[in-house]
């Protein structure tokens, strides 16, 4: 119950750094669940962030996984609430005055520098998850073939990831 503070401080904080998707609040998400707070490790991270990647929704409800491991059920939906009230208010308020200022001169300036920024977060959170996930050279290998079947290819990474798992399966 103590932590119940702390988790709607950590959660609403990091829903303001989702410009461009989960990935990109993922290294902060990581150095405040697992350095910071030490609430779980980071494989524990790793793992429930895949899961929340796998499963229909959007995928960052994954974060009610860490206030229940955290705080019971109330601890998920206080977690639920700090993550998505914060950013969809501002998402309604910026919503609405970005179409007062449709004609206004520094707007298309401002998006096209947000492009850069959103793909910068998103990198640094996949090379995040990379360092945890990519313990040798076998999973570097999965990862690697899997990058390139999908670059190489239009392949629906869904085969990618049952293939993936048949072969991490005989692997590890």
């Amino acid at each position: 119950m103590n932590q119940l503070p702390a988790l709607i401080a950590v959660f609403a904080y990091l829903s303001l750094l989702t410009v461009g998707g989960g990935m990109a609040a993922f290294p902060e998400m990581k150095a405040l669940v697992v350095d910071t707070h030490h609430w779980m490790s980071f494989p524990q991270l790793i793992h429930l962030y895949s899961v929340g990647q796998m499963a229909p929704g959007p995928n960052m409800m994954m974060i009610a996984g860490i206030g229940q491991w955290v705080a019971g059920p109330l601890g998920a939906l206080v977690v639920v609430i700090a993550f998505f009230v914060p950013t969809g208010l501002l998402t309604l308020y910026v919503g609405r005055l970005w179409k007062r200022l449709d004609h206004w001169p520094w707007r298309a300036s401002i998006q096209r520098g947000l492009a850069p920024v959103s793909i910068g977060l998103l990198l640094a959170g996949a090379i995040s998850i990379s360092q945890g996930a990519l313990l040798g050279w076998t999973s570097a290998g999965i990862a690697a073939a899997v990058l390139l079947a999908l670059l190489a290819t239009r392949m629906n990474p869904i085969p990618l990831i049952g293939i993936a798992a048949v072969v991490g399966y005989f692997a590890f």
